[in-house]
């Protein structure tokens, strides 16, 4: 049974800072993405679960972290998100694949991954 837990969404004003967490384990890539109505869902960041290797859009470079960590069979992805901005606002998932994944675009492609947790809200206001 696929179980992706998320937690860590909320609301903040412009310039706050949110972390999202998911637990999971047995997966090689795990990933955050997001969907803002009227929008196609979009890769924010993915990481290697094995190598803590992270790729990032370039809508979240230098102010997202995306990290993993380890506590015997279960890992727990975050997303530390700081600098927000309105635009940022949407539902927030966690991804994850135990196929490998070829090539850096592609880690953030959501076919990519098939298991996702139900999702978590972050709302940015100006």
């Amino acid at each position: 049974q696929v179980q992706l837990v998320e937690s860590g969404g909320g609301s903040v004003q412009a310039g706050g800072s949110l972390r999202l967490s998911c637990a999971a384990s047995g997966y090689k890539y795990m990933g955050w993405f997001r969907h803002a109505p009227g929008k196609g869902p979009e890769g924010v960041a993915a990481v290697v679960v094995n190598s803590g290797y992270t790729y990032y859009a370039d809508s979240g470079k230098g102010r997202f972290t995306i990290s993993i960590s380890k506590d015997n069979a279960k890992n727990t992805m975050y997303l530390e998100m700081n600098s927000l901005k309105p635009e940022d606002t949407a539902m927030y998932y966690c991804a994850a694949t135990g196929n490998w994944i070829y090539g850096a675009a592609s880690t953030l492609d959501h076919s990519q991954y098939p298991d996702w947790g139900q999702g978590t809200q972050v709302t940015v206001s100006s």
